[in-house]
């Protein structure tokens, strides 16, 4: 008698596999909410977006795929946690997500300021928890860095893949350290910039101009700064020195004073572009 092979089924495809309507739930800080919100609608996703504090100028938004709300639809296929500098907030953000969300859909969440593997932790499907390098203009690379937990299974890491292949970036797995690779280099070479200019050794632009013309970089340490948000590397740095308590990551006491008085600093004459 002839054999026949069984009929063969379909594999299943996860929503965040590509754009195509699937749902993505955005939380965390400005401008990387709005980043990454308008990144996923440019690729077919229907984004909703919460902020930990609204901005002061409430963004608008290129795509109509992106809506507002505060309720966590339950049909979402992935959420996006964005918060480096409230870590208090952060953790509030991730219980609400491992609640709503269906044990099926991942939860990405920025591991800059906290790792992957501590935020974990804080929900009960620690499964479904990635971390991932955020820092404000960072969505504009090709590359993004992602940092699995020992609770990481190889689906949730295929699901993330699929993800971010959909959203054209190309992932690279890094070890679930504070600070990670790019977001640590970055912040370091703004905070060595602030002890220059703590101490007078060049103005601003003179160090900017060094830098690029030196390294080749497209941006000095203090546009970096300045681009980043000196709120968001001073939140790196000191996850950095209280996780590894190593002078090379003190805080120059210029850097912090920028961090915490807001962004009186771009409007003194010491700051002032001349370009």
């Amino acid at each position: 008698m002839k054999k026949t092979k069984p009929p063969r089924q379909k594999s299943k495809r996860t929503k965040s596999e590509g754009g195509a309507g699937a749902k993505v739930y955005i939380v965390g800080e400005s401008p990387m909410v709005e980043e990454y919100a308008e990144l996923c609608a440019t690729k077919g996703y229907s984004v909703q977006v919460q902020w930990n504090q609204e901005p002061t100028r409430k963004p608008v938004f290129q795509s109509s795929h992106i809506t507002c709300s505060s309720a966590i639809p339950t049909t979402s296929a992935l959420a996006l946690e964005l918060t480096n500098t409230d870590l208090v907030r952060k953790r509030q953000n991730l219980d609400r997500l491992d609640r709503a969300l269906p044990s099926t859909a991942a939860i990405l969440s920025s591991s800059v300021t906290v790792t992957a593997t501590e935020q974990s932790g804080w929900i009960k499907q620690k499964h479904r928890l990635v971390g991932f390098g955020v820092l404000p203009t960072l969505v504009l690379k090709p590359l993004v860095e992602v940092a699995p937990t020992v609770f990481s299974p190889a689906e949730t890491l295929n699901v993330v893949q699929r993800f971010f292949h959909s959203v054209g970036k190309e992932m690279a797995l890094v070890q679930d350290r504070v600070g990670m690779v790019l977001p640590r280099i970055l912040c370091q070479i703004i905070n060595e910039a602030a002890f220059a200019l703590q101490e007078e050794v060049a103005s601003p632009q003179d160090i900017d101009t060094a830098m690029k013309l030196g390294t080749n970089h497209p941006f000095g340490p203090i546009e970096w700064a300045d681009r980043i948000g000196v709120g968001q590397v001073n939140a790196v740095l000191t996850a950095l020195q209280n996780d590894l308590q190593e002078d090379r990551y003190r805080i120059s006491p210029l850097l912090r004073h920028m961090a915490q008085t807001g962004e009186w600093w771009k409007r003194t004459t010491y700051f002032i572009r001349k370009d």
